[in-house]
């Protein structure tokens, strides 16, 4: 492999949908890491990711740059010029498996949807990022993928001049909720069309021989995004900005600013520092992903049917069929992470009576489900184990199998929000990037236990409700 075998199919759709622009240099790069794995699973020779690259002072050959259009609802709010304000699509590549691949730099400077922005990250944002993006795919949850990160030598100003840093981030696609309804909102109907044609061959062809591909879309990314919540809520995370524009067609979880895992259950936590109303707290999540479905189907409406009544009954019908599509993910695997393999109409309650004890006891989320995974008696679930036990009694599997199934479900480790805390002020003060690769090797091992890595599984000192994380632009 001597060359990135870049197949850009985006760049070669209509320019009202992006905008080509080159990433602007910088002084002094320095990869702090390439994922290797990544690298070769995307039919790329890691030794051709260097610094230069990671920071897009040098554009690979066959690379198309882009900035892409979108719109958004930002908190409910809906804004019809977004865009890509500090990314730039490089291309796309075919990896190992068939799948079709965006790798995109994030942080590599302004583009013409920048909006008065500098276009840049700072280091803090950029390792956050990759940590945990990395550690939701070691979890099993669709998530962006980070193949790079690069120091820039330069200085980005927020609240103070922080070191400055690019991603590399990968993804089945950057297409939102928020690009089709950049084209809705222009009434750009041809767009819209050529859009939703590009968004069924690529992410969910399924639709294509239906007899209503844009209603068959439409299901699809109900489907996607509902597995994807109820994954969240399984392992305890928290998006914080689940905008129409951080709402992926493809199904996977982007957007890595403000976010965080929590510690103490508690559905109704927030970490956004500018989620001051809750709207994307815990236990909303759900509903919000409902919303934003909501937003893609009035996108969606002239493809659906020509009568716009019509098209109006048949999309809010399928709107609501969401909650029960998102509680079929749910409760099936709440039922894994308390060892269940059968199904009884009971089994709704007594999860709901568990995670009813854990809020009262500040029980942490984390760690409560793994000590009843290695057979251990949560003290917050006292009361509630007698239930538990007798409904074992009745399901159809072996201690072992059990055991087995709940530890699957279950990690021992997650990314610790103190401990993020803690490798970001190591990079950012000291320059030291220990800390954040030993968090990282842990981190992509999480359902097995690791000696010598007791402090990666310990809650934190200190309750995390005061916890907040930022955007980072």
């Amino acid at each position: 492999m001597n060359a990135i075998p870049f197949d850009n199919s985006y760049a070669r759709l209509p320019g009202s949908m992006h905008v080509g622009v080159d990433p602007t240099p910088v002084s002094a790069p320095r990869l702090i890491k390439v994922n290797e794995p990544l690298a070769r699973g995307l039919g790329i020779d890691p030794a051709l990711l260097t610094a230069e690259v990671a920071v897009g002072n040098a554009i690979p050959a066959g690379a198309s740059p882009l900035a892409q259009a979108y719109a958004g609802h930002q908190f409910g709010n809906f804004v019809p010029q977004l865009g890509d304000g500090r990314a730039i699509l490089l291309g796309e590549v075919i990896d190992v498996t068939g799948k079709r691949r965006d790798i995109q730099l994030k942080g590599s400077g302004r583009t013409p949807f920048s909006r008065g922005g500098d276009g840049r990250a700072a280091l803090g944002p950029v390792l956050r990022e990759y940590l945990v993006s990395e550690a939701m795919h070691a979890l099993g949850i669709p998530t962006t993928r980070a193949l790079m990160a690069a120091t820039t030598g330069e200085r980005v100003h927020r609240d103070a001049a922080l070191p400055g840093a690019v991603l590399t981030r990968v993804a089945a696609s950057h297409i939102r909720v928020g690009t089709f309804q950049f084209f809705a909102a222009r009434q750009d109907f041809e767009a819209l069309k050529l859009l939703t044609g590009h968004v069924i061959d690529r992410h969910h062809p399924q639709a294509k021989g239906a007899e209503n591909p844009a209603l068959a879309l439409l299901d699809a990314v109900m489907e996607a995004q509902a597995s994807l919540v109820a994954r969240w809520a399984q392992v305890g995370f928290i998006h914080g900005v689940m905008n129409t524009d951080n709402c992926s067609i493809s199904g996977e979880t982007i957007d890595y600013g403000p976010c965080a895992f929590m510690d103490a259950y508690d559905p109704g936590t927030v970490f956004s520092s500018i989620d001051t109303h809750g709207r994307y707290a815990y236990q909303n999540q759900a509903p919000i992903a409902q919303w934003n479905m909501a937003r893609l189907a009035e996108t969606l409406l002239d493809l659906i049917n020509p009568g716009r009544e019509e098209a109006i009954r048949i999309a809010t019908e399928r709107i609501g069929d969401f909650p029960a599509i998102y509680a079929k993910y749910w409760l099936a695997g709440f039922r894994k992470k308390i060892g269940l393999a059968g199904a009884e109409d009971g089994d709704l309650g007594l999860i709901q009576a568990m995670l009813d004890a854990m809020r009262l006891a500040r029980a942490d989320f984390t760690i409560t489900f793994r000590i009843l995974s290695n057979g251990g008696e949560p003290e917050a679930l006292k009361d509630w184990l007698p239930g538990w036990r007798d409904r074992l009694a009745r399901d159809p599997q072996t201690p072992e199998a059990r055991r087995a199934l709940m530890r699957s479900a279950n990690p021992a480790y997650i990314p610790r929000n103190h401990l993020v805390e803690e490798m970001i002020a190591a990079a950012v003060e000291r320059r030291d990037f220990a800390p954040f690769e030993a968090m990282l090797r842990v981190l992509m091992t999480p359902y097995g236990e690791q000696p010598g890595a007791e402090r990666y599984a310990e809650a934190p000192a200190e309750p995390d409700g005061a916890y907040r994380t930022f955007c980072g632009t």
